[in-house]
């Protein structure tokens, strides 16, 4: 997340150089680690967006290696699957566009013009709409999530950056990074309804598999809000590290992980008790996430080493760094645990 500035890399001609592979490199297992032996087929892919040059890199899961970096678009930050599960989408902000890749290898499908600088993005539960925040224009976009229609737009001052929805698909919660709140759109009435007042700038949010509270990242301080979003209160704050950013649920439901981007450490948060379970170090700038399906590692881009981070679960020892492009952001790969 983070950098609200344009980039000025330029725009690269897509039919001659998509699949044009370059800058490959080698992953750097630490001492004594060892690559997986095997994986999955499908899923044996992880895609990361390298923000900082536009461009996607392609590692394969079972050497860890990139095998391919590829432009995209300009200042590409979040990416997510559309709700079947057949496209995975990037969002270039600054291309005011969508790709659509295959989610399993990585390729190119499709794109989508003329939507409005896509920083972060979201289908609502019921996948009726399609959700944009734009960080730079102050903005938030609501889209028919069939047809990519635009909807309604709501002007969000100040930097929209990240969101969730309730279970019921009724409200979508944004958080604005430059005005320190969370603002709650009503997708039904497709009208505000609340905006409340939270730490300095909040990034990710995070509804609790409960869908009783909502967890804010709190990057200008230690730790995650706690808000009851029923009552419109902040009741609480964990204090996990400085720089409190993104989420990702472990899959059990009942856990969730952090990233901590200025103590350089994640932290495991127990959603029901709303208290730390442990912490553990990943240094570098610990940003978007990602768990193998059977929870065994965890892969994070690290924003400032342009590197993925391998983590073994069990010991929270690095198994691998993986040196992709600049100001690596969003990560995926098919073969993940469930979200919550």
């Amino acid at each position: 997340m983070s950098t609200r500035s344009v980039s000025a890399w330029r725009w690269v001609g897509w039919a001659c150089a998509l699949w044009a592979a370059f800058g490959l490199a080698s992953a750097q297992p630490q001492p004594g680690s060892q690559a997986p032996k095997s994986a999955a087929a499908a899923g044996a892919v992880a895609v990361v967006l390298n923000s900082g040059e536009g461009t996607v890199s392609l590692i394969d899961k079972v050497t860890r290696k990139e095998t391919a970096r590829v432009p995209i678009g300009k200042e590409p930050h979040h990416l997510m699957t559309t709700p079947d599960g057949r496209e995975l989408i990037v969002a270039n902000a600054v291309s005011n566009d969508l790709v659509f890749l295959d989610p399993v290898t990585g390729k190119v499908l499709r794109r989508l013009d003329r939507i409005s600088n896509p920083y972060h993005i979201g289908f609502s539960p019921d996948r009726r709409w399609f959700v944009t925040a734009s960080l730079r224009l102050s903005q938030t976009d609501i889209y028919d999530a069939n047809t990519f229609k635009l909807v309604k737009r709501f002007r969000n001052p100040k930097a929209p950056s990240h969101m969730a929805f309730s279970a019921d698909s009724s409200l979508v919660f944004i958080t604005l990074q430059d005005s320190n709140e969370v603002v709650a759109i009503d997708l039904n009435k497709q009208e505000i309804a609340w905006k409340l007042r939270v730490g300095p700038t909040p990034a990710g949010i995070w509804m609790t598999a409960d869908d009783r509270h909502l967890l804010v990242g709190i990057m200008g301080s230690d730790g995650a809000d706690v808000i009851d979003w029923r009552k419109r209160a902040v009741v609480g704050r964990i204090k996990t590290g400085e720089g409190a950013h993104a989420f990702l649920g472990m899959g059990d439901g009942q856990r969730v992980l952090i990233t901590n981007r200025v103590a350089n450490t994640i932290s495991v948060i127990d959603q029901t008790s709303l208290k730390v379970l442990e912490t553990f170090p990943v240094p570098g700038g610990p940003d978007c996430m990602e768990l193998t399906s059977d929870g065994r590692e965890l892969w994070v881009t690290t924003r400032w080493n342009r590197t993925v981070t391998v983590v073994d679960m069990q010991t929270k020892k690095i198994l691998s760094t993986i040196p992709v492009g600049r100001s690596p952001h969003g990560l995926f790969f098919a073969n993940h645990a469930p979200r919550r």
